[in-house]
């Protein structure tokens, strides 16, 4: 909540995108949440509490924490402030905000209502003063969610290959990593228009539809894909730490990407 709430700071319903325009991450999001809403609805209807509760905990620490907040916070904090994939993450975050105040409400009163409050400082407002929020029937989309479950085995794969690297001592960051991946055709379409480097938060990526060789890191429950761990080439970009070969090349911005520099040229100046 305390994350949902720093990067909400100013967000005004003209910056929200509708649905049709967000990435795929996003609207795999909204599935999830379409999800949680029917297993909510159905749980209270049932008094199954310990069950919803326990959804709901699941929710925030695999899905988002560990997974879409952990990839998105590199376009929350580098992007452009009105780029459309930036716009599209506050537009989730705000729904999720929404829909986790008042989920959680029941469970942790005081947490919910301070957190509602810091958001709405309204004295004659209340997290529990509000209804469950009504989800869109088409949020929903199974074809998506099934994309995205092979979308996070190779992101799994990929992070067990670099967790292995940190504790050999042979990299401090996953963003110093550029590895390559072997991968069935499957997964290949899986991951096709998409940013897999920035799904897996690495620097970047070579991906082979081949057999993994031998010497490639693979787990036993994920068939299919196997990594070599490569360390990125080029230099680190100082803002978002990513280390690509064009960090040095851009005229006017030294040690920044190309994605950075941008960003930099379009800041407002305050005082």
């Amino acid at each position: 909540m305390r994350f949902l709430l720093g990067n909400l700071q100013e967000f005004v319903d003209e910056e929200k995108l509708k649905v049709s325009e967000m990435p795929e991450l996003e609207r795999w999001v909204l599935h999830r949440i379409h999800q949680l809403d029917t297993m909510i609805r159905t749980s209270c209807e049932k008094f199954e509490f310990h069950h919803l509760f326990t959804e709901l905990h699941n929710f925030c620490t695999i899905d988002l924490s560990s997974f879409y907040l952990d990839i998105r916070k590199d376009t929350l904090y580098c992007d452009k402030l009105d780029t459309k994939k930036r716009r599209a993450t506050r537009t989730v975050l705000d729904q999720l905000f929404k829909c986790l105040s008042v989920w959680f409400a029941p469970f942790i009163c005081f947490t919910a209502e301070e957190a509602w409050l810091a958001r709405f400082p309204d004295s004659d407002d209340s997290v529990h003063l509000q209804e469950f929020p009504k989800i869109p029937s088409e949020w929903r989309n199974d074809s998506l969610a099934t994309k995205w479950e092979l979308i996070r085995r190779i992101r799994r794969v990929i992070t067990g290959a670099i967790e292995v690297e940190r504790a050999e001592k042979r990299i401090g960051s996953s963003l110093e990593t550029a590895p390559v991946i072997y991968a069935s055709a499957k997964y290949i379409e899986a991951i096709e228009g998409l940013d897999l480097a920035e799904i897996a938060i690495i620097s970047n990526v070579e991906i082979i539809n081949s057999d993994p060789p031998d010497e490639a890191f693979t787990m036993d429950e994920i068939p299919g894909i196997g990594v070599i761990p490569v360390m990125a080439k080029g230099k680190k970009c100082v803002r978002c730490y990513k280390i690509l070969p064009e960090v040095g090349s851009i005229p006017d911005h030294d040690e920044v990407c190309i994605r950075c520099a941008d960003a930099a040229d379009h800041f407002t100046a305050t005082i």
